[in-house]
């Protein structure tokens, strides 16, 4: 082998990554389905905020157990010839109260109907939204698949709220839903395991909804890894 060779032949082997970052491939794969998604909703923040009797699910917080299981929905006063701005909008199942509360207003998730052109079986998007007072709702944050089952096993998009300084808002704490026998969803930051809120869906036990107590995770801090355990505290 001729000199030229030897360096040529150096320069590909330094040119080799030794590992491969998982945690940073997780993030930035996640940052770029999520401007995907926002591409085809019209952005994070939606301008949807319509006025409903809508089934609320409150979940305790004070004991998080009670969390795997829906409790029967309490229904919100209903306001004067309830209307949607737009039906698309309309909340599929319950709205989860997750007893978050910002003044007079209280942190909620719930489903929406979405379209996804070319995807037909991705139906439904998570909404990050608010409860009013009067039982109005105002949506502030969507995720949705951008392809394949919005029902299939397993994780799908999770809301990673990064508006930072300067928002109108209350940040949205980070959430998503998986599908399948989760008893435990637990997430990572720095080393760090942090158990996530869960409720399950109305229209669908093996949906999943969860988020992360704002205490626990500040939101807009992405997380490194998360994992699902089923009641036997298997990895699914």
């Amino acid at each position: 082998m001729s000199e030229l060779q030897r360096l040529r032949e150096a320069m590909r082997v330094t040119e080799r990554p030794s590992s491969l970052d998982l945690a940073a491939i997780m993030r930035d794969g996640r940052r770029l389905r999520r401007r995907r998604v926002f591409a085809r909703s019209g952005g994070a923040t939606l301008a949807a905020a319509f006025v409903a009797a809508v089934a609320v699910v409150a979940v305790n917080q004070d004991d998080p157990s009670l969390n795997e299981h829906v409790p029967t929905p309490a229904a919100v006063a209903p306001t004067p010839s309830p209307a949607f701005e737009s039906e698309s909008r309309k909340p599929i199942g319950a709205v989860v109260d997750t007893g978050i509360s910002y003044g007079v207003e209280r942190r909620v998730y719930y489903f929406v109907p979405v379209e996804v052109p070319g995807h037909p079986k991705v139906r439904m998007g998570l909404v990050g939204g608010r409860l009013l007072p009067g039982g109005s709702l105002t949506s502030d944050y969507l995720v949705n698949d951008v392809e394949g089952i919005d029902r299939s096993a397993g994780f799908h998009e999770i809301g990673n709220d990064e508006s930072g300084p300067g928002q109108t808002r209350p940040p949205v704490p980070t959430f998503g839903y998986f599908v399948g026998p989760a008893q435990s969803i637990v997430g990572t930051v720095d080393g760090k395991d942090i158990k996530a809120r869960l409720a399950r869906w109305s229209e669908d036990a093996q949906v999943v909804i969860f988020w992360f107590d704002p205490t626990d995770l500040a939101p807009g801090v992405p997380l490194d890894g998360i994992i699902a355990r089923d009641k036997s505290n298997r990895r699914l």
